[in-house]
């Protein structure tokens, strides 16, 4: 590796089980890999099935069994689904989430909130805190079927950019007052992928720009809980792969699955040069590593 290439630690490829996965899945799984690898990085696959409404086994098996098919490697985590539900769900790491729900409540950071999504939504669907006032009514965080919000501030949040520059932005109007304890109890997503990052010192995360608003709320919780360490990691935040109807891809609404494909007598090599068609690439890409080069800086 040459000397000015900067060095990882630890990346992490993080699919969530609630659906078969598809082609955009694979671009970041590749863009994780390509630069896991030009950084002396190790991939951890760490699987989000906290939701365990959405979790089912067939989706975890298809983890696998596309990582497996696509060749794309991991270094830690799990190599199987029973390995997996023995030593890496999320539901062995709960007292870790509950202690950190420990901590905002003890400090008075979060609020409880009974409010429907209905309730405190604009036409558009965005969240719109003005229309809740849960907090002013001071509800017990002991309330049945409440959520927990955070309470947020406008404080300057500072994003280390895999560019290497320093991204200086606040909150967006539709993470304000997140939610970091869903109304059944369990512990939301933006809590848990904090909490397991720090926890497996990740230093790189890779993915999709639809997600920076989470990395921004991230930034927030991270800052509530004290959690230092968690501005020094770096983000990379790729263009998504969109459907011909512009809408971006998704397992819920049935995007192409890898899965479909590999049933249907499609190869890896032929997954990969699909997706480097759609990307607008007239290039012959067959793997992984020359998919990556055509979209990381």
């Amino acid at each position: 590796m040459p000397d000015n290439v900067h060095q990882y630690t630890q990346t992490r490829i993080a699919p969530t089980p609630s659906g078969f996965l598809h082609l955009g899945n694979v671009l970041s799984f590749s863009i994780t890999a390509a630069l896991a690898q030009k950084h002396g990085a190790k991939i951890l696959l760490r699987i989000d099935d906290i939701d365990r409404a959405r979790v089912t086994r067939q989706y975890l098996q298809d983890i696998f069994d596309t990582l497996n098919f696509l060749e794309i490697p991991w270094d830690d985590g799990p190599r199987g689904v029973e390995g997996f539900e023995k030593n890496y769900s999320q539901l062995q790491r709960m007292p870790i989430y509950m202690e950190a729900l420990e901590q905002l409540s003890s400090k008075g950071q979060v609020f409880a909130c009974t409010c429907s999504r209905k309730q405190i939504s604009n036409v558009d669907g965005s969240y719109d805190e003005s229309l809740c006032t849960c907090f002013d009514q001071q509800i017990p965080l002991s309330t049945e079927n409440a959520n927990w919000r955070l309470i947020t501030n406008n404080e300057e949040l500072v994003i280390k950019d895999y560019s290497g520059k320093g991204i200086c932005t606040t909150l967006p109007i539709e993470m304000h007052n997140f939610i970091v304890k869903k109304k059944d109890g369990s512990p939301a997503y933006q809590l848990t992928s904090v909490m397991d990052d720090l926890l497996y010192g990740v230093d790189l995360i890779v993915r999709g720009e639809d997600l920076w608003p989470s990395t921004l709320a991230q930034h927030q919780l991270a800052s509530a809980l004290g959690e230092h360490d968690f501005k020094d990691i770096t983000f990379y935040h790729h263009a998504l792969m969109m459907e011909t109807s512009g809408k971006k891809m998704s397992k819920s609404a049935g995007s192409t699955s890898i899965k479909y494909l590999r049933e249907n007598d499609k190869s890896a090599a032929d997954v990969y040069a699909m997706i480097a068609g759609m990307l607008g690439s007239k290039e012959n890409i067959s793997n992984w590593q020359q998919l990556a080069e055509i979209v990381v800086l």
